[in-house]
């Protein structure tokens, strides 16, 4: 696997890096309290299941095509009619980013692999993708399941997918009654199973549970993957790049390979939000994206890889992050386990990332400015700054404050009424505080 790291310079780092193993899963961004509302019973598990073959055109070429698609939607006005065509039209690109560079194959590797189509108001909804070989004899072209949901969960759909696969196999007629009895199942709050009842012939009826992480922000992702491509210190680059809203081009061979690490990178600045450009894995008829001046996260296929590379200057990657901060968080990556589970690994991570923000901007609701008038607060960034004793981490503070993560963050808070405020990052500040306030009785 390839880095590259494009700075508003246009400098451009590249990290050679070992190519994983070809052992998959995927994963993207991260929770907010009016995504977790979202997330309570009444949200469908997803809105379409589609099937996207490769069908020969008159030319010779193979184009995909949606083949089957659930549930069908009727009695639309003419614009959603045209909005669900660009929808469609953008999964059969997404599902075969290759374009049409396909041959019939005896022999293929199953894959699933993620990618989030953007609205324009900025909303996102998650595709996630299995293709595989369809059952038959002699060569044919693969076809791919795909499943777009605006929920973010990507070991849940994986194991969904297990389930359609194994009915497809019998036959498509079995996939309606299992997805049907699916989409009218309430999607479970964190840490909750949910069980569906499913008859498969000759096996009888099947309950199938399907359960929801307790860590709801780290849900969508699987970290193994990223630590296979990169090391510590390259990881910790990948991070200070997006912290400051980079250009950053991932590129590899496979596209699960591609889809898990760009969306464990947007994790990683939790309980921030990439807000630019995201596209997990780039389809060959939009590489031009490569060249716009904005921020982004695109995953490239290696073929492609000369269309978005240079070998210009090295960027500043690596003086970005306080270098106090920076080591603690190389320290906390040592503590990870050469064969950890996916929990045990998400935790190492998110205990070594998250102490970062809590030390360097985790006191900003003390800076937000309340009247008793209920007009929204005011953040008050000179004095937030100010207070940092630490020069370092003072000037990467003032840095942090300018990129659109931190100012939406910030806007959010501002909104909010002052009422005590929730979550993990909420508790990791609390509990951060109070250590040091212990520290500062011990020294006195």
């Amino acid at each position: 696997m390839l880095l590259y790291s494009k700075p508003t310079n246009d400098n451009v780092v590249a990290a050679g890096v070992k190519e994983p193993c070809p052992e998959s899963l995927d994963p993207a961004p991260v929770d907010t309290t009016a995504r977790e509302q979202r997330y309570m019973s009444g949200q469908y598990f997803f809105e379409y299941l589609v099937v996207v073959s490769l069908k020969k055109s008159k030319e010779g070429a193979y184009e995909p095509q949606i083949t089957y698609q659930f549930p069908k939607r009727d009695g639309m006005v003419r614009f959603q009619r045209e909005e669900e065509e660009k929808t469609l039209k953008a999964i059969t690109l997404f599902c075969f980013p290759e374009g049409i560079s396909w041959a019939p194959l005896t022999e293929y590797h199953s894959e699933t692999f993620s990618f989030v189509l953007t609205e324009i108001d900025g909303s996102r909804r998650n595709g996630y993708c299995r293709r595989l070989l369809p059952h038959g004899n002699g060569a044919r072209p693969p076809e791919a399941f795909c499943i777009i949901s605006r929920l973010a969960c990507f070991g849940l759909f994986s194991k969904i997918f297990d389930e359609v696969e194994k009915r497809h196999q019998i036959s498509m007629a079995m996939i309606y009654p299992f997805m049907q009895s699916l989409r009218e199942t309430a999607f479970p709050a964190p840490g909750n199973t949910v069980k569906i009842k499913s008859f498969i012939p000759d096996k009888g009826t099947e309950i199938i549970s399907l359960t929801r992480p307790l860590d709801s922000w780290l849900e969508h992702v699987d970290f193994r993957t990223l630590f296979r491509c990169l090391t510590n210190e390259e990881v910790v680059l990948v991070f200070a790049a997006a912290v400051m809203e980079r250009r950053i081009v991932f590129i590899a061979v496979e596209l699960s390979t591609l889809s898990q690490v760009i969306h464990a990178v947007a994790a990683l600045l939790y309980p921030f939000t990439w807000q630019h450009t995201f596209i997990s894995i780039v389809p060959e008829i939009l590489i031009d994206v490569v060249m716009a001046p904005t921020p982004y996260l695109l995953g490239v296929q290696k073929r492609l890889m000369e269309q978005v590379t240079d070998q210009t200057d090295i960027g500043d990657e690596k003086s970005i992050l306080p270098p106090k901060l920076q080591d603690e968080i190389l320290q906390a990556l040592r503590n990870r386990k050469e064969k950890a589970t996916v929990e045990e690994l998400n935790r190492v991570v998110s205990e070594a990332f998250l102490p970062f923000f809590v030390k360097t901007v985790g006191h900003f609701a003390l800076y937000v400015t309340r009247n008793s008038s209920g007009q929204p607060g005011v953040f008050q960034s000179r004095a937030f700054y100010k207070v940092i004793k630490s020069k370092t981490t003072r000037h990467f503070v003032k840095k942090f404050l300018q990129t659109q993560m931190f100012d939406l963050f910030i806007q959010e808070v501002e909104q909010q009424p002052t009422s005590p405020q929730q979550g993990i990052f909420h508790k990791k500040i609390v509990e951060y505080q109070e250590q040091k306030k212990k520290e500062k009785a011990k020294r006195h």
